[in-house]
């Protein structure tokens, strides 16, 4: 490949969309899409939330029966018992638990004795408003084992039923449970998607359009040139709107970032690549600008909204639809944004996510250099 042809490429690019910068359209099929997938596909009730017992006082009947409580309770998850803090902050750390509830050894002595029983509860804060509709859940199963079930454990001892469970909450990674703290890199994610799909999806689709596709194919550019040139502007578009979103998110929301911003700009540049490879492959299939902003809407833009997490928890979906969200890179890459800003997570962490970004980005270039010919069909 030939370095000079590329940027000639990348400079006739950035001038095309100093030219040209039109909005993108909405196709019609979008509402129908919409109304199916809030229809069928999403509840705004939170459920099956994903928790770990850790219980110290395993020798007690009362308190396995007070765990019964949350076992049997469709507002909970149990997919893990455990038995010290290192596997439960593992399992929040990467997501797959939501919360966890610890029961101290002295649990049943404290009941037999009349006195007040702590319990602890551990709340991954990352979500705020799913860890807040949690909480409520477990302070209810508390308050109802408190009138309900704990008046007849303690009468069996002959203690008076004046006693109660009292939960101690701790809420990790969001302890104000401040929602901006998770819409925001959600947004981020957001913002390079549209950046890189919606944009790049018209810009071969363009060449096509106005008959400038015939002057670049009597040229001697060839396809990977040309596709790696196209990418350069919207790549360059794409990490400055992640600076702007990442300078905004610490100053203007007050989101902390506690992780490497050299692996978030890494990992970013990953996902930069895939999606604008996709946009390109999408532009290359279409060749026309309505139907390329078309198939961009449907197959980024809005699953990257609905489907990857950014606002509508994925454990709470149905099955089906869950399986899907495994093919949407956004799931993987908003992980990453709000594992780095609010966790501090690591590589060691997110390997999978990236890994997952890295096969994407060859994928998706793949298929674009594939589907990207230089001759008039």
């Amino acid at each position: 490949m030939n370095l000079k042809r590329i940027l000639a490429i990348a400079n006739k690019e950035f001038i095309q969309i100093r030219r040209d910068p039109r909005s993108l359209g909405l196709a019609l099929v979008i509402p129908v899409f919409l109304l199916i997938i809030f229809g069928y596909g999403l509840s705004l009730d939170i459920d099956r939330v994903p928790t770990v017992i850790w219980n110290q006082d395993t020798t007690s009947q009362l308190t396995r029966n007070f765990l019964l409580n949350f076992k049997y309770s469709k507002y909970f998850k149990i997919i893990r018992y455990t038995d010290n803090y290192r596997d439960i902050e593992r399992l929040i750390d990467n997501g797959t638990a939501m919360m966890a509830l610890v029961i101290p050894k002295d649990f049943s002595h404290y009941i037999k004795a009349g006195k007040t029983a702590p319990l602890q509860l551990l709340v991954d804060g990352s979500d705020s408003n799913t860890a807040t509709i949690a909480m409520g859940y477990v302070n209810s199963v508390v308050g109802k084992y408190n009138v309900n079930l704990l008046t007849y454990t303690l009468a069996q001892y002959g203690l008076k039923p004046s006693r109660t469970v009292e939960m101690r909450s701790r809420v990790w990674f969001n302890m104000g449970l401040n929602s901006r703290w998770f819409i925001v890199p959600g947004v981020i994610a957001m913002i390079i998607m549209i950046i890189a799909a919606l944009l790049t999806s018209i810009c071969i689709a363009r060449e096509w359009e106005r008959g400038t596709m015939e002057q670049l194919i009597s040229t001697p550019v060839k396809p990977p040139e040309l596709i790696i040139g196209k990418l350069i502007p919207y790549f360059t578009i794409g990490l400055f709107d992640l600076t702007v979103g990442v300078i905004m998110a610490r100053f203007v929301f007050g989101v902390p970032f506690m992780g490497s911003y050299v692996l978030l700009f890494f990992l970013s540049a990953l996902f930069l690549i895939g999606a604008l490879s996709q946009g390109i492959f999408i532009s290359a299939v279409a060749r026309t600008q309505l139907l390329a902003s078309q198939l961009a809407t449907l197959t980024t833009f809005i699953p990257t909204m609905l489907l990857s997490g950014f606002i509508y928890p994925i454990f709470n979906m149905p099955p089906a639809v869950q399986a899907v969200t495994y093919f949407v890179p956004a799931r993987y890459y908003i992980v990453i944004v709000r594992g780095l800003f609010l966790k501090g997570n690591g590589i060691d962490v997110m390997w999978d996510e990236a890994l997952f970004l890295l096969l994407f980005a060859i994928m998706m270039f793949g298929l674009a250099l594939k589907k990207f010919k230089k001759r008039v069909v």
